[in-house]
């Protein structure tokens, strides 16, 4: 579920400002000229923010890897918006966690019990845990990072169905729901869990102390995080002594690739056929689904301020654009290929309903639905209705060019429709302010169907900035909620997507989304380094592939 802070200036790029291949070449050829004198990070122009690093090594014990630009708000689980990307499994460990199949499976916790009611979740701790500082962890820290998160609402994980939360012994906790909750399980896999005493929320991010694989040595917000074991650590351990993670931009990370310096990169679609020497193309599946929020309803002010747009605020735009775009070929030539177009937010998990999904590419078809709305077509080729342009602005992100570059290929398809889109990216924060008018490109895909499905259907879901409210799909929110486990909500959630007669999907649904694309996620890895097996990624291209860390080896 998307939710990113600013990672450059908010500043506007447009179709002309785009970066491209041929660039990030030069950039690498130089890289290689300079990286022996300035060393790896001393030869930067691009990016005045970057400062310099200390100098990876080459060491079969070390590793010094790219997953993507530093979200620079440090590794506080209870108020982070992003616990289920890999980023805090580095440090923390969760009661249960998800194994290499995405299956739930122990961690913290040996086991759990619910009651016939569904109302009360009582787990059984493992024995002797510590964190990394030696304290032990114990119940009253698991009911202390549950009560803490549930309380301050800075995180994305929802907790507010717990009434409270008990230490009944060192090892045992209870939790009360004011309400069942069907995820409540799957949420207990993506929360940390932080040290009662040592924990101080303005300065933990800074310096966590968790139970998980590694601990912290030094974080330089936007330049660089270096770990290393944490020998208190009760799983797998690594047989790496220490871990550079560079803060880096996407072309300026290529570059460090081409040096030879990296073992491992993230890398964008639009460089992942770009050949580095020594290094291979690893590329993963995912649930991270992109696509754009349309806005249901005509302008209006709530509060002061401006929402919805004339121009999604019509069905029938909204329609003719998801039947009426070709997705293949927007993997095509926005994402190099890389990608399986998605005409649906939910795909090969048990709880996506298929009935959600439908044929696209039907221009005719489209173009008869825009001319029976009363949109025809003007001498410029664009239509109007009313004296209403069917014109809109669609927003990527600064920071993340894939989106910009998918903007840009929805832009293309919808001329074919007389319609014109003008792709525009800012920087997160700024993009989320124009996102109560404008469409914005979304990144999603969670192992939890409650955070998804209620994030960007519900009336009142967090994302919903299409500020889409059906009253029917509510309450299949509400029923598969209220089911006692996971399993026996699926079929509901799939009621919530499309249940024969509404809902948001399929394209007799509302359709408050024009979902494009599940893309993979792509690395570059050096030849000497096997990363294990890789569960299906969920969203967040980066830091996912972190989730095994300790599972790295040298070959």
């Amino acid at each position: 579920m998307d939710n990113e802070s600013t990672l450059y200036p908010p500043s506007e790029i447009t179709p002309h400002s785009s970066i491209t291949r041929r660039n990030v070449i030069k950039a690498g050829a130089a890289m290689g000229a300079c990286a022996g004198a300035a060393g790896i990070l001393g030869c930067q122009s691009e990016k005045p923010k970057e400062k310099k690093a200390e100098a990876p090594t080459d060491a079969k014990d070390t590793l010094t890897i790219f997953v993507g630009e530093d979200f620079e708000e440090g590794f506080d689980p209870l108020t982070s918006e992003y616990n289920s990307n890999g980023m805090f499994n580095v440090f923390h460990s969760y009661l249960l966690k998800f194994d290499n199949n995405a299956k739930i499976v122990p961690d913290l916790a040996e086991s759990f019990k619910v009651s016939e009611d569904g109302l009360t979740y009582t787990y059984t701790l493992k024995k002797g845990i510590k964190f990394s500082d030696g304290s032990p962890l114990t119940a009253e820290d698991v009911a202390f990072s549950y009560l803490t998160i549930r309380d301050n609402g800075a995180g994305q994980i929802d907790f507010k169905a717990i009434a409270d939360v008990k230490a009944l012994n060192e090892t045992t906790v209870e939790f009360k729901l004011k309400r069942r909750d069907s995820s409540f399980v799957t949420r207990t896999a993506k929360l940390g869990i932080v040290p009662k005493k040592a924990y101080a929320a303005k300065d933990y991010r800074m310096n966590p102390i968790g139970s998980g694989p590694f601990k912290m040595v030094k974080y330089e917000p936007g330049q660089q995080l270096i770990v290393e074991p944490n020998p208190q650590y009760y799983g797998k351990k690594t047989q790496f002594k220490r871990i550079t993670f560079l803060f880096l931009s996407n072309e300026t990370a290529l570059a460090h690739a081409q040096s030879g310096k990296l073992d491992v990169v993230m890398v964008q679609p639009e460089y992942a056929k770009e050949k580095v020497a020594g290094m291979h193309l690893v590329t993963l599946p995912t649930i991270d689904t992109r696509g754009f929020h349309l806005p249901t309803f005509a302008p209006k002010k709530i509060d002061g301020k401006e929402y919805g747009n004339p121009v999604t605020a019509d069905i029938a735009v909204r329609k003719a654009l998801n039947i009426g775009i070709n997705r293949k070929e927007i993997v095509e030539h926005s994402l190099n290929g890389i990608g399986t177009p998605a005409t649906a937010l939910l795909h090969n998990m048990p709880w996506a309903n298929p009935a959600a999904e439908f044929k696209d590419g039907r221009l005719e078809e489209a173009k008869k639905i825009l001319e029976d709305a009363g949109w025809k077509l003007n001498k410029d080729g664009i239509r109007e209705k009313n004296g209403t342009l069917c014109a809109f602005n669609m927003l990527g992100i600064s920071s993340d060019m894939q989106r910009y570059d998918i903007a840009v290929g929805v832009a293309e398809q919808a001329k074919k429709l007389g319609i014109k889109i003008t792709p525009k990216a800012y920087g997160w924060k700024q993009a989320r302010t124009l996102t109560p008018t404008t469409p914005l490109c979304w990144g999603t895909g969670d192992y939890d169907p409650s955070g998804d499905l209620v994030g960007y259907f519900g009336s009142k879901g967090s994302i919903n900035d299409a500020r889409y409210s059906n009253p029917t799909v509510d309450k299949h929110i509400e029923e598969a909620l209220d089911a006692k486990t996971n399993e026996e909500a699926y079929e509901i959630w799939k009621k919530v997507q499309w249940d024969g007669k509404t809902g948001p999907e399929s394209e007799n649904g509302d359709l408050p989304y024009l979902w494009i694309v599940t893309i993979n996620h792509t690395y570059f890895v050096k030849d000497d380094l096997d990363i294990g097996k890789q569960l299906v990624h969920p969203h967040g291209h980066g830091w996912p592939v972190a989730f095994n860390l300790s599972e790295w080896k040298r070959k």
